[in-house]
């Protein structure tokens, strides 16, 4: 009876997940059919895979001056944002893991504090604009250069740590910085691969910031053009009637759906080359506190 009622667990645990799966991936799915669907393929109609195939779509879509700007913009943005953010992130947290550490105890707290409470959206607009970082990529990277949440991960890892690992480097003479970069970074790849992950998909995926502080449209992220595109019609940003052949892009809608995959593709294949140390990072620091 056991048995059977395990059996049935796992059936419906199967149906779900398997469901789930579908109504997530589905949608992606869709938008791959119709980035390279001709314009005279119905929307009513569901299908993933295009009836009639064209790279067309593609090739409005790489050539435009704002996507490549754009997509220019985002790169560099997340690149500089990642390191810098990860640097100031593992400086910080390596510190506070350690139990001689002054007060110790009331800086956690005050970090922690600030992932409840925020100055709020007009008086980080009036120093960023004082500080004369607007239309640049500072305004968009030093703000959040530090997540308190990714810092208490990180220090709960450093703290696992065996502290044997740094006795003995001590004993060879060894100090803060060299036990840091030489010790203690390359064997805590697992937590610094998850928060590469986590702060180089949120780089990626951020447009508001991007949408107050940059007045220049050369300057703005992939997914603030991708805004535009979607939610204000394709005809501010490209001409979708400049093809050759008419039928091809008669509907925008296939423009619309060939930007979504150009922004989201290139993070989907970046996760996989971290996927292994995710889990363990996550994990090991979540435990300790």
């Amino acid at each position: 009876m056991k048995d059977n009622r395990i059996q049935l667990f796992d059936l419906i645990n199967f149906v779900f997940m398997t469901a789930l799966c579908v109504a997530t991936i589905y949608p992606f799915l869709y938008l791959l059919s119709l980035s390279f669907s001709t314009g005279d393929v119905p929307l009513t109609r569901i299908h993933l895979l295009p009836p009639t195939w064209t790279w067309a779509n593609y090739e409005k879509v790489l050539t435009n001056e704002y996507i490549l700007s754009g997509f220019a913009n985002t790169i560099a943005r997340t690149a500089i944002g990642t390191a810098l953010s990860l640097t100031a992130t593992v400086f910080a947290a390596y510190p506070l893991a350690k139990r001689f550490f002054p007060h110790r105890t009331f800086w956690t707290g005050f970090i922690v504090f600030t992932m409840f409470f925020s100055g709020g959206l007009i008086p980080n607009y009036l120093l960023v604009k004082s500080l004369g970082l607007m239309n640049s990529v500072w305004a968009l990277v030093l703000p959040g250069l530090v997540s308190a949440f990714s810092l208490i991960i990180a220090r709960n890892f450093f703290m696992a740590l065996p502290e044997s690992l740094e006795e003995s480097a001590r004993i060879d003479g060894a100090n803060d910085i060299v036990i840091l970069f030489r010790i203690v970074v390359p064997v805590s790849m697992p937590i610094i691969a998850t928060l590469t992950l986590w702060t180089a998909v949120q780089h990626w995926n951020a447009w508001f910031d991007s949408l107050i502080y940059m007045t220049d449209a050369h300057k703005q992220v992939l997914q603030v053009v991708m805004r535009r595109i979607v939610l204000q019609g394709t005809k501010d940003m490209m001409d979708v009637n400049s093809f050759e052949d008419p039928n091809l892009v008669a509907n925008p809608d296939m423009i619309k759906a060939a930007t979504v995959i150009v922004t989201v593709v290139p993070i989907v294949l970046f996760y996989p080359f971290l996927q292994k140390y995710f889990v363990k990072g996550v994990l090991v620091g979540s435990l300790k506190g």
